[in-house]
């Protein structure tokens, strides 16, 4: 039987998990609608809340649907819709993808050729095993270490601060070496440090917007709407160094 990216049965297996997330969050969402009701909530403040909730997804749910059209491309729809829709992150998802994809001898903007068979299983495991830490690691992890920094704030809350800052920039630190990686490859390498410009630039100017006209809510769409505009703007940027 030929491999296919986008055999029926892969979107069987996905369809049947992502079925089960819908399922899960419906009966959570019961469950809550029942708790605001027993905590003598109005039914119209339930449902402003719903249906509030419900809009401020569609920005985020952008920025992720064009990292499913970004992955689909090398490694079909099926895989990419079931990591962007439980578990994980746009970062991580195309980090690992093109890690996997790349110690299997090819890369994710290789369009000339094909993912084989043995290629597509070695990036799903690195793409859904490497995930499944975090999932084993909170419940037995975060509670001592969310105790512990709670702890020391309360000591004293300057070293609590730096901490926390500390471990942000941590997180950040190992996207920025995937982005300055390559600058000694020559000025393609550059692409990545332009797009991420452009992507700070977007997020200042929303933060000055903010600052200026007190529009808390833009804050639910300025990261999805940086995140398109450093997507699109990694086009021209491209086309401009390769020209």
């Amino acid at each position: 039987m030929e491999f296919s990216l986008n055999s029926p049965i892969l979107f069987i297996i996905v369809g049947a998990i992502l079925l089960l997330v819908l399922a899960q969050s419906v009966f959570f969402l019961v469950r809550a609608w029942k708790a605001g009701k027993e905590m003598g909530m109005e039914t119209s403040k339930l449902r402003k809340t719903v249906v509030s909730s419900a809009i401020f997804t569609i920005a985020p749910a952008v920025s992720i649907l064009m990292g499913v059209l970004v992955l689909s491309k090398k490694l079909g729809l099926a895989l990419p819709w079931l990591r962007l829709s439980v578990i994980g992150a746009l970062t991580y998802e195309l980090t690992a993808a093109e890690n996997a994809a790349k110690a299997a001898g090819t890369s994710l903007s290789d369009s000339a050729t094909v993912v084989s068979g043995e290629q597509f299983l070695n990036i799903t495991i690195v793409m859904t095993i490497g995930i499944i830490v975090g999932l084993i690691l909170v419940p037995i992890l975060c509670k001592k270490i969310q105790g512990g920094m709670v702890k020391m704030r309360d000591k004293d809350t300057k070293w609590g601060e730096l901490v926390t800052t500390a471990l942000f920039m941590g997180m950040i630190s190992a996207f920025m070496g995937l982005i300055f990686g390559n600058i000694n490859t020559g000025l393609a390498g550059w692409i990545p440090v332009f797009v991420m410009i452009v992507s700070a630039v977007c997020m200042a100017l929303f933060g000055l917007l903010i600052k200026v006209t007190k529009w808390n809510w833009i804050n639910d769409y300025a990261l999805p709407i940086c995140m398109l505009v450093g997507m699109a703007s990694a086009l021209p940027i491209t086309n401009w160094i390769g020209g």
